[in-house]
């Protein structure tokens, strides 16, 4: 359910605590924007020392004003953390910012007392943002409770760093694209992102959301925003680590190291619309694109320059990134010839060859040919336009009028349609932005954003998958204990017995076929040890087999099994891993010993369905190898569909189990088994 946050965006009173008559304080610079504000809605000031702050008359406490206070700002340190937040529910304010910083994000004493204060604001009804933030905004409603500047735009950010927030509205602004509303979410010890995304979904004032965000506290919840955000035709764009540090931990299984925290997040913005980036200069470039760039129905890109240099870098570019440069039409060809001048290429690229100078009306009019072409899908801009009024001051009103009217084709077209200017402050740039054309100034920003577009509007989405009702827990752990659990939920294997002598052993291999494998139980990499002995076609060898392993490893217990037939099978990794923020995360890739090395893998949000399952394995770099690959027969790829289907149903049921996975499992032309099975179980909660 989303909650109101009126009070915390368009309060009609708001209260600065901790006023400070000190420049180089939070305190002080919150009262002057409350003070400056003061005819969109009514300040006050709390100072427990002084009578007035900046001129202005003070009140103690909260509670001893005589008004009715929807806002109230926390800039206090945090020994007065608690006393203002108790003065804050008898005062009965409707929401709190919390600027004070040394408390949760300290541990210990301080995470307590933030959960305590905010245990005691909810009993109250009464929303915290933060605490450990830099405050809000709303653009829409002259609402200014920050320390930094942000132009008035359409975009929301909601950000876990005031500082990345602040880079980020940088890059934007430099495009020419402000803020609608700021949001500083600090430790989220209430509101979090999904609570301040879902509102941000519902404000008419906001067409786009960009998130930078280190921790999910409920990563289904922030999915689903995302999803609505999505299907309301608001674009969000997310900023997040976990590229790095996590994905190089030690992990007890392939898929524990192979989901790390920022592969979840890809695939959480593939399931939900979500756009993940890696960068705020990113972050601004697609929000550009997002804002001021219609989808591109197709890959087929035009490319205009008045140089040939930059028309074959762009070509370059685009094509690098899938995008495809391919030659116009006859017809179409002509028509571009006949605008341009005899040393130009109407071909694509286009290369004006000179012609922008004499006569720079030729931009517009190849740019309507065009967008108005069914066979070209978006048409990227490049090079020297904008810099022609450098050489001659009578070019600017040329220059400016030509962009205006380039631009208005693109509008009445609803056409895909990137500029990369060298010039990027000319007049002629900032008129294309201002009628709301995307505009770069490198041109790799320009190609990547036509791409991230490009697949956008041809990715295919899904919903954010329900969790079922949990089963009773698991407590056993190791291969067999996995195995049985896999077995019960459907999962194939081969045939097999745990065995812990030689006559177990001899008994067990009476009732398998030849050839039997021998593996050791107890030993998490028992293959790189030694520990997986395959092809024993007779007794004899299967005997020499343990006697080696009794010898070399001593393993408890071993596992006899029937050999399968690789001979037609590809080897895949099935997997998931138990996100501590979004559940079920199923992973599946090209597998066997190689699955680090290849590292072909695809992620989606569990548990997943048959046509998503299939999905993910027909989305492998190596698909091919399942399909049919020079002359080898299609695989079953449904008989390995259904297999993660199940494994990821077991995952979802048991929230105990933080890993589980199945690597190898064969897939042939017949069907898909299992060869191999691990469920790692989560520690014990030392809190619980």
């Amino acid at each position: 359910m989303t909650r109101d946050l009126t009070a915390l965006f368009d309060p009609s009173s708001i209260a600065i605590v901790g006023a400070s008559e000190s420049p180089t304080k939070y305190g002080n610079w919150l009262a002057a924007r409350a003070l400056r504000d003061r005819l969109v809605r009514t300040p006050y000031l709390v100072n427990r020392s002084r009578a007035t702050v900046l001129g202005e008359p003070t009140a103690p406490t909260l509670a001893s004003l005589d008004a009715a206070i929807d806002l109230a700002v926390l800039a206090v340190p945090a020994a007065a953390f608690d006393d203002a937040v108790d003065d804050a529910i008898t005062a009965g304010v409707r929401a709190v910012v919390a600027i004070s910083g040394g408390l949760g994000e300290r541990g210990g004493e301080g995470r307590h007392r933030e959960r305590a204060a905010a245990a005691r604001l909810r009993a109250a009804g009464i929303t915290l943002l933060g605490p450990n933030c830099m405050g809000v905004l709303d653009n829409t409603t002259g609402l200014d409770a920050t320390a930094s500047e942000f132009h008035p735009g359409p975009v929301s950010l909601v950000s876990q760093s005031g500082n990345v927030a602040i880079d980020v509205a940088e890059h934007l602004w430099d495009a020419g694209i402000g803020v609608a509303r700021f949001a500083s979410l600090g430790n989220c010890a209430d509101l979090d992102v999904a609570d301040l995304v879902e509102s941000c979904v519902d404000h008419e004032g906001t067409e786009a959301i960009a998130v930078y965000c280190e921790g999910f506290r409920d990563g289904r919840r922030f999915a689903r925003a995302a999803a609505r955000a999505t299907a309301a035709g608001k674009p969000l764009v997310l900023l997040s680590v976990g590229r790095g540090a996590a994905s190089s931990r030690a992990a007890a299984s392939h898929t524990g190291s192979l989901v790390t925290s920022y592969v979840v997040l890809e695939a959480v913005c593939e399931a939900t619309g979500a756009e993940l980036v890696r960068t705020p200069r990113e972050a601004a470039d697609l929000l550009q694109a997002l804002l001021r760039t219609s989808p591109p129905p197709g890959r087929r890109v035009a490319v205009i320059a008045d140089g040939g240099g930059h028309a074959s870098l762009a070509a370059d570019g685009l094509e690098e990134l899938g995008l495809r440069v391919e030659p116009f039409g006859a017809d179409l060809a002509e028509r571009i010839a006949a605008e341009l001048p005899a040393t130009a290429t109407a071909t694509n690229p286009i290369d004006l060859g000179g012609g922008g100078e004499q006569d720079i009306t030729r931009f517009s009019r190849v740019a309507k040919l065009l967008v108005d072409a069914p066979e070209v899908d978006a048409t990227l801009l490049t090079g020297f336009f904008g810099g022609y009024s450098r050489w001659d001051e009578g070019f600017e009103h040329q220059e400016e009028q030509t962009a205006r009217a380039m631009a208005a084709v693109v509008a009445d077209a609803g056409a895909s349609f990137a500029v990369h200017a060298m010039f990027a402050d000319s007049a002629a740039a900032r008129a294309l932005r201002e009628d709301g054309v995307a505009v770069y100034r490198d041109l790799d920003q320009a190609t990547w954003a036509l791409d991230r577009i490009a697949r956008r509007e041809s990715a295919r989405r899904c919903a954010v998958p329900d969790l079922p009702a949990a089963e009773p827990p698991l407590t056993a752990t190791g291969y067999w204990p996995a195995r049985r659990v896999l077995a019960d939920a459907g999962v194939p294997f081969v045939a097999a017995a745990e065995v812990t002598t030689r006559s177990e052993l001899l008994e067990a291999a009476q009732h398998l076929s030849f050839p039997l494998v021998l593996k050791a139980l107890g030993d998490e990499h028992k293959s790189d040890r030694g520990g997986v002995v395959l092809g024993r076609r007779d007794r004899a060898a299967l005997l020499a087999a343990w006697d080696r392993l009794q010898r070399t490893l001593a393993p408890p217990a071993c596992s006899v099994e029937e050999q399968a037939d690789l001979a037609e099978s590809v080897e895949l990794i099935v997997g998931v891993r138990n996100d501590a923020g979004f559940g079920p995360v199923v992973l599946a890739g090209l597998g066997g010993v190689y699955t680090e090395l290849l590292r072909d893998t695809r992620c989606a949000l569990g548990p997943v369905s048959a046509a998503q399952a299939r999905g993910l394995l027909l989305s492998l770099r190596g698909s091919a190898l399942l399909t049919g690959f020079r002359g080898t027969p299609p695989l079953d790829v449904d008989a390995a569909a259904d297999l993660l289907v199940r494994l990821s149903h077991v995952a979802a049921a048991h929230p105990e189990i933080a890993e589980i996975e199945c690597n190898p499992i064969a897939v042939s032309p017949q069907g898909a088994v299992a060869l191999d099975a691990r469920i790692i179980l989560r520690p014990p909660d030392p809190h619980l």
